[in-house]
């Protein structure tokens, strides 16, 4: 690889290629060489940016569920248009056809990964903890808007959509569901939620 040549904006750079590493061939392949060679910059420049390989690994995923914030917000701002199961199936779309999925595995297959997010993200998955926020507050927003039942416990549900969604979207080797089956999930899971229809 050549050296001395500037790499403008490294990080988000390091960040993508190991984004794309990680989707095509998984968290196994996910190694320091791989990353800079898939950004195309020396190995050196990831170690001039970050303690070790795993500091790298840890901004990388805090990055990237940074990144929902402007999905959470699309989503809250979609409450009251189209159909609660409409929004929700986009939303959860968008989310496991991302890297999303890719990351819960990255998480897993890595303890050192796993015990450096412990020390800024006590609990949960951060992306998935980001996504059952996002997904309960759009909930709470339908719920005051009249088009959820006013008891609806939009935690749980939240937490049922999320755990729904990364089951269906989990498997990286086969075609990912389709839209019908990823409605049907949702209607299924806000079924007691949802005011009958007039």
């Amino acid at each position: 690889m050549p050296t001395g040549v500037h790499i403008r904006d490294v990080r988000e750079q390091l960040f993508g290629a190991a984004e794309r590493v990680l989707l095509r061939d998984g968290p196994s392949a996910l190694t320091s060489r791989a990353v800079t060679a898939e950004a195309g910059c020396a190995k050196g420049v990831l170690h001039r940016h970050f303690a070790d390989f795993d500091a790298f690994l840890a901004e990388f995923v805090l990055a990237r569920a940074d990144r929902m914030d402007a999905e959470a917000a699309a989503l809250r701002r979609s409450a009251g248009t189209g159909t609660v199961t409409g929004n929700l199936t986009g939303a959860l779309t968008a989310l496991f056809e991302s890297a999303a999925v890719a990351i819960v595995a990255l998480v897993t297959f890595r303890d050192e990964l796993r015990a450096r997010l412990r020390r800024t993200w006590p609990a949960g998955v951060p992306v998935l903890t980001e996504a059952a926020e996002m997904t309960a507050r759009y909930l709470a927003a339908e719920r005051d808007l009249g088009r959820l039942a006013a008891d609806a416990d939009v935690d749980t549900l939240a937490f049922m959509l999320i755990g729904a969604g990364h089951m269906l979207f989990a498997d990286r080797t086969g075609a990912p569901p389709d839209a019908g089956t990823v409605r049907g999930t949702v209607t299924a899971v806000l079924a007691g939620a949802l005011p009958p229809s007039p």
